[in-house]
């Protein structure tokens, strides 16, 4: 995380959500020696899902990831997965901080949460961050992101004890059906066009190819990138499972189109970047590093549309219902029929 990430609260002050004494106690029983002396703690800016916090006592800091407040969908926000692959990749060429220690007791601070490195690097999100760098250098950092999608890719799962991660089998159906439930649990408003977007997707579900670790909100500022451009850390975790690598790359590629189609920003705008990589080009640096069969990712870029404006409309129900920490969450609802129509536009294509 980066010195210059904003702070939501006073130093002095417990931030949203982390009780520090009670963090404090919890550190000392299961990872003395990590931090001495009192805690101060911050919520890092920019963080839409689960509550990201910067912790130190003066000499060092670390990291902890816990839910976000209030409504919680059920399966999501799981810290105990998210912290067990991060902690399974550290001896791979998948860039992932070191981990420290995991808590799923709601007794300790109100939610389960873990503790990991603060790793150095900045997350990129939004245009106006990377134009200063220079074309030549965003279409370096841009093509490092896709080469560390392959590499998460390339990685056997059992080969870092995470064999059991998930169910392989029928993992585009329960993609799905995963959606639409999370979709019934955040809906409060009419959203035309949604409900025929998934019986299409659940009338077309392909034969699944191979199976690796899928990352399941891959996009560049859920990476820290150093200031030579290289990748230091892959952040949020939250949505690993092994499935469909397709899912991975439709993903990012819809997270690229999603600036296109509005004014304003709901989540990130670098793919307007001059110098970024831009989709057919993300798609064949992405088939070249891993021998994968890209010739089409119809069905996989309209779940990737139907995932995302899900994964939007319940930010913006936990919005309306006054349940965020920070800024930058008025616009979001704004995306979700968008995403809708570019999730028909790309299904009725295949």
């Amino acid at each position: 995380m980066t010195d210059d990430a904003a702070s939501t609260t006073a130093p002095q002050s417990d931030p949203p959500g982390l009780p520090l004494d009670r963090l404090r106690g919890f550190l000392d029983r299961e990872a003395p020696g990590l931090l001495d002396g009192p805690l101060t703690g911050r919520v890092i800016a920019g963080g839409k899902s689960n509550l990201t916090y910067e912790v130190g006592d003066g000499t060092s800091t670390v990291i902890v990831r816990r839910p976000p407040l209030g409504h919680v969908l059920a399966t999501a926000h799981d810290m105990v997965r998210e912290h067990r692959v991060i902690t399974a990749l550290r001896d791979t060429a998948v860039p992932v901080p070191a981990t420290y220690a995991v808590c799923a007791d709601l007794d300790v601070i109100g939610a389960p949460f873990y503790v990991m490195e603060r790793v150095q690097g900045t997350p990129y999100r939004f245009e106006a961050q990377l134009r200063p760098l220079g074309a030549h250098r965003v279409r370096a950092i841009s093509e490092r992101m896709v080469d560390t999608l392959v590499a998460l890719h390339a990685v056997e799962p059992g080969s870092v004890g995470l064999a059991d991660f998930g169910r392989p089998e029928g993992f585009l159906e329960r993609q799905v059906r995963r959606w639409r439930q999370q979709l019934d649990a955040s809906r409060s408003r009419d959203l035309p066009g949604i409900d025929e977007l998934h019986e299409r997707l659940a009338g077309s579900v392909p034969a699944q190819g191979d199976t690796t670790i899928v990352h399941g909100d891959f996009r560049l500022d859920n990476l820290l990138v150093t200031s030579d451009d290289e990748v230091s850390a892959v952040l949020d975790w939250e949505m690993a499972t092994l499935g469909d690598p397709l899912t991975d790359v439709a993903l990012l590629e819809a997270y690229q189109t999603l600036p296109l189609m509005m004014d304003s920003v709901a989540v990130s705008d670098v793919s307007r970047t001059p110098g970024w990589i831009s989709a057919p080009e993300l798609r064949r640096r992405y088939a070249a590093g891993s021998g994968r069969d890209l010739g089409s990712l119809s069905f996989h870029l309209g779940l990737a549309y139907f995932k995302l404006a899900v994964i939007l409309e319940g930010i913006h129900y936990r919005h309306t219902q006054g349940q965020t920490v920070g800024s930058g969450f008025a616009g979001i609802g704004e995306a979700t029929v968008p995403l809708v129509r570019a999730g028909l536009a790309a299904v009725k294509e295949s």
